[in-house]
């Protein structure tokens, strides 16, 4: 009698042909039994080449060659897909269900003490609010999830859509899953732009299994779908929520005595006695009121009453010489308590062999377990496909998504006895049957996409060589399914397994496959890398329909990095707008003399400090005064004002061209700030009155005007020096101190300058130039005066035109001297205007020694 009848066309078409799956899967089971990789048996149908639409790109899926992918062709685009209907998102929604096992069926579990959480529950969904219902594993969430769809199916305008968040870490999965759900969109995946435009026009009451992901991917995940109210079912240890997201909490307990009781009595199908009732009463206070320990405990009571014969027909019957195993001559007792916290062992230890095989396979592949319809075939057993529904109504399997899992704790508690010795044959097994059976033309890809779990899983535990095969056959059915993070995955590993066993065309396949991948999700840098390298690999293999392939796909890549380029420019610092009064530069009316000392004039602006006098020779604590300013100016022949501050000098000046383009004046910069100045404009302010600029440099005067204007100023510089020579020396005359006593002995003659007198030279008689001596001690700067300290008693008679440097060699202690003993340096003014600075020298110890400057004859 085959036990699969009455199972749906769902399930047939799932076991890769028009019969039944336990004949299909049967076919598989001696050489994935033998460890050897099968071979297609039958007619080979047509490889399953599909076309999918990708973005802005038609994607090609060829399992023999390789994807191939090309832009989208002009009036081929699809317009925006339609929502499904009621009906439409009930068949989706049972897609999305467990299948429906053979076997008799599991009667359902009552949802004990949830009455206040599912109203809240309700209450909350109703107005819009997103939910995170926390509990531990085996605390029901997922039978109050279902509670909540039954209650909420009319609320949003979109209904209720259930979702696994297992093995979710991103939200970009999840989003393509919702986004599959609610349009009628098939081979159809759209690029982030226009996936986040087309689900943020989803209402809808999202109910999320599972969840693994908190902090900043669930708000994306939530800010990418405001019309959305999720009821998110996750453990205490998942990460929290970000306090910006206004994600309510509701935090599931244990169950209370009575409820435990309860529970027990529904799952055994009869009162519990007195020491049954102690007993519940004990586990309830070791497992905290979970009631997943309860399921099972229920079913560890059912084995022991089918153990020990409790029932009155068997009590009236004698048994046969056919039955199986003998019975029991003892009671067996109640399971102690430890049993009963930890009851996978002793629940394992009484179901039936394929059950306990379809426990050891689910231990090598991490916990999952293969699709009923696997079983016969990896077992050995025709019936083995009933020991899904076995084992999960011994609360050993829990579901998950579309496929059972074992539940919380079960996988380490069978590891502990011996379950997971065979692990590593169990896997290659599973990877070899995967292998046939992903790469059977009669499998449609969204089949394969529901296993991917179970095959990722044997893919992990697999051998290179089980790997790299399961891999080439599986990863084109994961890409036309739009499994596309389970494709990735996959690609991976092939591509690893593939250069450990030195597969250098099928390593080259994966890379192709992995530049295509990234292509179409919108990663250029990743796309160009893994395209050069199987670019380079099947150039090795002399493959040229392969390096065309590679070449084209890479001529997509060059293509979006230009159109990157294009719209995003780098980025270039531009000069801000200067305001008109920065960039006018003011150019002086007559050039400067290059090795002209400046004086004090009036034109000095406050911008450029005055020009330091030289530091006095002290012949003594106190310093001689200095010559008041407004003499030293009215000596010095006037220069017309100009407007930079600082003269110019072509030897200078280093010229600098700043990096920032800057807006110029009509001029070019000369000097360093004006360079600074153009480059960083001050803020905008209201402009001073300034001086009018004047386009160009003056005509010179007429040549008589100028020759009076000549001897007008030599007259009366003259009469100024005449002026000054006169207030010095009676200065010095009026001064008769004495130095300190404690002071040194040292005197000098004071010296006066003698007035210039103004020549008209021709232009061949050169100027007599001036004596040379050596700087002074006190580095004295050109165009300043040169004092020096004058100690001791003065004579009182009138300076001569010649200097004198005779030193005074009878000074008087203590009476110290005021008044000046050297003038300052004035400039002499001739027809071409050029000055002679004084220099000073020390000729001895405490002598000072000034020369005044003298004309040329």
């Amino acid at each position: 009698m085959d036990r699969t009848h009455g199972q749906s066309g769902r399930d047939e078409q799932a076991a890769g042909g028009p019969g039944t799956p336990s004949s299909a899967s049967a076919s598989a089971a001696a050489p994935a039994s033998t460890g050897q990789a099968p071979a297609p048996s039958g007619p080979a149908g047509p490889a399953r080449v599909v076309t999918l639409t990708a973005g802005d790109f038609t994607l090609t899926v060829n399992p023999v060659d390789g994807s191939e992918i090309e832009p989208l062709r002009p009036g081929t685009e699809r317009g925006r897909p339609a929502k499904r209907d009621a009906a439409a998102r009930a068949l989706r929604d049972a897609d999305a269900r467990p299948p429906v096992l053979p076997g008799s069926p599991i009667s359902a579990r009552p949802l004990l003490a949830r009455g206040e959480e599912l109203e809240r529950l309700v209450r909350l969904l109703g107005r819009g609010r997103s939910v995170r219902l926390t509990g531990p594993s085996g605390s029901g969430r997922s039978a109050l999830l279902d509670a909540v769809a039954a209650r909420c199916a009319g609320l949003a305008p979109d209904g209720v859509v259930r979702i696994s968040g297992y093995g979710h870490q991103q939200p970009g999965e999840l989003l393509h899953a919702l986004y599959a759900t609610v349009y009628d969109a098939p081979r159809e995946r759209p690029e982030r732009d226009e996936l986040l435009a087309r689900v943020r026009d989803i209402g809808a009451v999202v109910l999320l299994d599972d969840l693994e992901m908190g902090g900043s991917a669930l708000d994306e995940l939530l800010r990418a779908t405001p019309e959305c109210a999720y009821l998110l079912a996750a453990t205490p240890d998942t990460k929290a929520p970000s306090d910006d997201s206004h994600v309510e909490e509701v935090f599931l307990t244990g169950l209370g005595r009575e409820d435990c009781v309860a529970l027990l009595e529904a799952g055994l199908g009869r009162p519990l006695t007195d020491e049954e009732t102690a007993w519940a009463g004990d586990l309830r206070f070791a497992s905290e009121g979970l009631p997943l320990r309860f399921v099972q405990a229920a079913a560890m009571l059912r084995q022991r009453d089918e153990l020990n014969h409790s029932d009155e027909d068997d009590d009236e019957e004698e048994p046969g010489v056919f039955e199986e195993r003998p019975r029991d001559s003892g009671v067996v007792p109640l399971p102690t308590l430890a049993e009963g916290a930890a009851p996978a062992e002793l629940l394992a230890s009484r179901v039936s062999e394929s059950a306990r095989a379809a426990l050891r396979i689910a231990c090598a592949l991490g916990g999952e377990l293969p699709h009923h319809a696997h079983l016969p075939a990896l077992v050995g057993d025709t019936h083995a496909d009933t020991a899904v529904a076995e084992l999960l109504d011994c609360g050993l399997l829990t579901p998950v998504g579309t496929r059972y899992r074992l539940a919380a704790g079960v996988a380490r508690q069978l590891e502990d006895v011996g379950y997971g010795d065979t692990a590593s044959e169990e896997a290659r097994t599973a990877a070899r049957h995967y292998a046939w059976w992903t790469g059977h033309a009669s499998v449609v890809p969204e089949r394969v996409g529901r296993e991917a779990d179970a095959v990722l899983a044997a893919l992990a535990g697999a051998d290179v060589v089980a790997a790299a095969v399961l891999a080439r056959t599986a990863a084109p059915a994961f890409a036309a399914s739009l499994h596309w993070e389970a494709w990735e995955r996959v690609l991976r590993s092939g591509a690893e397994a593939a250069r450990k066993a030195g597969e250098v065309a099928e390593q080259a396949y994966f890379h192709h496959e992995l530049g295509v991948l990234a292509l179409c999700e919108g990663r250029v840098d990743r796309a160009r890398a893994e395209l050069e390298t199987s670019i380079g690999l099947r150039g090795a293999l002399a493959d040229k329909r392969g390096t065309v392939a590679g070449r084209r796909a890479l001529a997509l890549v060059v293509d979006r990095e230009v159109a990157g380029a294009a719209a995003s420019p780098p980025l270039r610092l531009e000069a801000p707008a200067a305001a008109p009064e920065a960039v006018t530069v003011a150019t002086p009316a007559t050039p400067a003399a290059p090795a002209a000392p400046a004086a004090r004039t009036d034109a000095v602006t406050k911008a450029v400090p005055a020009a330091k006098p030289a530091p006095a020779l002290r012949s003594g604590p106190a310093a001689a005064p200095r010559v008041d300013p407004a003499v030293s100016a009215a000596a010095v022949t006037r220069v017309a004002p100009v407007t930079p501050a600082v003269p110019v000098s072509s030897e200078a000046v280093t010229r600098m061209t700043p990096v920032v383009p800057v807006s110029r004046g009509t001029e070019p910069p000369t000097t360093l700030s004006e360079v600074f100045e153009d480059a960083f404009p001050p803020a905008p302010r209201p402009a001073p009155p300034a001086a009018p600029v004047p386009a160009a440099a003056p005509a010179p005067p007429a040549r008589g005007q100028g020759r009076r204007r000549r001897v007008l100023l030599a007259a009366a510089g003259a009469l100024t020096v005449v002026a000054l020579g006169t207030v010095v020396s009676l200065a010095m005359s009026s001064s008769d101190t004495e130095p300190p006593a404690d002071g040194p002995a040292v005197s000098s003659t004071p010296t006066s300058a003698a007035p210039t007198t103004v020549q008209q030279n021709s232009g061949n008689d050169p100027a007599e130039e001036p004596p040379v001596t050596a700087p002074s001690e006190g580095g004295a700067t050109p165009g300043a005066s040169a004092a020096a300290p004058s100690p001791g008693r003065t004579p009182g008679r009138t300076p001569s035109r010649r200097p004198s440097s005779t030193p005074s060699n009878s000074p008087r202690p203590g009476t110290p001297s005021t008044a000046p003993t050297a003038t300052e340096a004035t400039p002499t003014a001739t027809e071409t205007g050029e000055a002679t600075p004084t220099a000073t020298a020390p000729t001895g110890p405490g002598t000072a020694t000034a020369t005044s400057p003298t004309t040329a004859p």
